[in-house]
């Protein structure tokens, strides 16, 4: 392993909140899918650190509980079994979202989510058409790299 330090890694940038700002300040930052976390500073240092899962445990620990209609997001898109994989993805694009439920004949059977989907999909999204045979490459005797059609 090469020992590098943080400094030559790519170092996100996390919304922050303050100590006394209300708990409705970080839920909102959270909600941007590229923000894992809210960081707490106070003053220029980081007094505490707020997550998804924190907002989660505080709304469950709460006595008064409003009903999930008042925080659920609507109207909701969905996929079939037999959406591919690049059109799933684009419509957690171009609708904004990570997840996706996915329903067959009006019947809920999952959810697809963006990390789910991730290791399927490139980068770059290419649709290559052979219109002749595939190229071979091959190496003469001295050394000398030709490709034939």
């Amino acid at each position: 392993m090469i020992d590098r330090s943080i400094a030559d890694t790519d170092i996100e940038s996390a919304p922050t909140v303050r100590p006394d700002d209300p708990v409705a300040a970080a839920a909102e930052a959270l909600r941007c899918p590229d923000a894992p976390a809210v960081v707490v500073l106070e003053g220029e240092a980081p007094t505490g650190i707020v997550t998804a899962s924190d907002i989660v445990a505080m709304v469950a620990e709460t006595e008064r509980q409003p009903p999930v209609r008042s925080v659920m997001s609507t109207p909701v898109t969905t996929v079939s079994p037999t959406t591919t994989i690049v059109e799933a993805a684009e419509r957690m694009r171009s609708n904004g979202v990570r997840r996706l439920p996915v329903v067959d004949d009006g019947t809920y059977c999952g959810v697809v989510s963006a990390r789910t989907l991730g290791p399927y999909l490139s980068r770059h999204h290419l649709d290559i058409e052979w219109s002749d045979e595939p190229l071979s490459v091959a190496v003469d005797t001295d050394g000398t790299l030709s490709i034939e059609n």
